[in-house]
């Protein structure tokens, strides 16, 4: 369970005045692991093709906290066609797959070697999910040094032709919380309908097998799963609040409003995802939503004003629209659209034109008004 170290750093450590703290032997760590595989990397493949993704979310979460269901609504909502890399499923090695069934975690010089490469997958260029990394400190500190080498990258080719692979890097950590009596509860749960599930398919030879995960079999598994969640996996994430884009999803409330929180966590953020130059050019155009932030508000007053300050044309104006618009609507309703011409002199008066359209954005109507004289 503890993470991979190198042999060099324990055996031998650094002469220092005071104790070496374990602490700054997983920074050590860290760094030669990612040293290591990034140098790799740059052997077999080349620098100029270390292309990463634009976007990374890391999405983390306690055991039964809904990582696979939410995967892929957080795909849709980011516009990303790619699947889910769950790094546990990247990790098949026999002795990979012990540590994982006693619920504990393989080494980090495994993970980062596999998930750096499979990251450089084309498919994942604009964005990608990572399912369940990181989860140590060693994990930790080497992405915080790929943020830098894409930075690095970045820098290195943004004047070249080569530049428009290596756009600004946004690293989102996501973190899906329930509490320890609830995910074992939902680890159980799963493991039983897993294997009823199962047991139907070898009874009648209709489906397919679905994996069944050990620790969802037994309780004390299951404990020890969400103890080395809340003790190596949130402690890791939570220590990345100050470097990257932090979402914390309350996991326990109903899966509508788990996946509202979601959508708001992960709003459009243009001064992130934009180059600088490009962000410049674009600041003084407002976002939509801050135009339809307050404009509920502005129509209601606008309304209001109408039927204290213009009393009788505002009067007039929705007798027409009840009278004379409103039987076009409903006869054109099924198409969609519904093309009415008048020449009522109430128009005469601009204001009236505004009412009219306020009038039928509050009942929920897109009204469009072209004037010819």
């Amino acid at each position: 369970m503890a993470p991979e170290t190198a042999a060099p750093l324990t055996a031998n450590p650094l002469p220092s005045a005071t104790p070496t703290k374990h602490s700054d032997l997983e920074v050590k760590d860290a760094q030669l692991i990612f040293q290591t595989v990034w140098q790799e990397l740059e052997e077999e493949i080349g620098k100029e093709n270390l292309r990463f993704p634009k976007e990374i979310i890391l999405l983390g979460g306690a055991p039964g906290a809904g990582k696979g269901t939410n995967t892929p609504f957080i795909l849709h909502t980011r516009g990303l066609t790619c699947q889910p890399l769950v790094v546990s499923n990247l990790l098949t090695s026999p002795e990979a797959q012990r540590i994982k069934d006693a619920g504990g975690m393989v080494g980090d010089r495994q993970v980062m070697g596999i998930l750096l490469r499979k990251l450089l997958d084309k498919e994942y260029f604009n964005g990608a999910v990572l399912d369940g990394f990181p989860r140590t400190k060693v994990q930790v500190e080497c992405l915080k040094m790929l943020f830098a080498k894409m930075h690095q990258l970045r820098r290195e080719y943004y004047t070249t032709p080569l530049g428009v692979f290596f756009p600004q890097p946004i690293f989102h950590i996501m973190v899906l919380f329930v509490d320890e009596k609830e995910s074992i509860a939902r680890q159980l749960k799963r493991g039983r309908e897993v294997y009823n599930h199962n047991e139907e398919v070898r009874r009648t030879g209709i489906g397919e097998l679905l994996e069944e995960r050990v620790t969802d079999l037994s309780e004390e598994r299951a404990r020890n799963r969400y103890r080395v969640f809340k003790e190596k996996t949130y402690e890791a994430l939570q220590s990345l609040r100050e470097v990257f884009h932090y979402h914390f999803i309350n996991a326990q409330c109903p899966l509508d409003e788990v996946q509202r929180n979601i959508i708001r966590e992960l709003q459009y953020q243009s001064t992130l995802e934009l180059d600088p130059r490009t962000y410049d050019r674009l600041r003084n155009l407002p976002l939509a939503s801050e135009i339809v932030l307050h404009a509920r508000q502005e129509l209601v007053r606008r309304l209001d004003s109408y039927e204290i300050q213009h009393t009788e044309l505002f009067k007039r104006v929705t007798l027409l629209i009840e009278t004379k618009i409103m039987p076009i609507v409903r006869r054109h309703s099924l198409s969609g659209i519904a093309l009415v011409n008048t020449e009522d002199g109430v128009f005469e008066d601009p204001l009236a034109l505004a009412m009219v359209i306020d009038v039928f954005s509050e009942r929920g109507y897109h009204a469009v008004i072209d004037i010819q004289r």
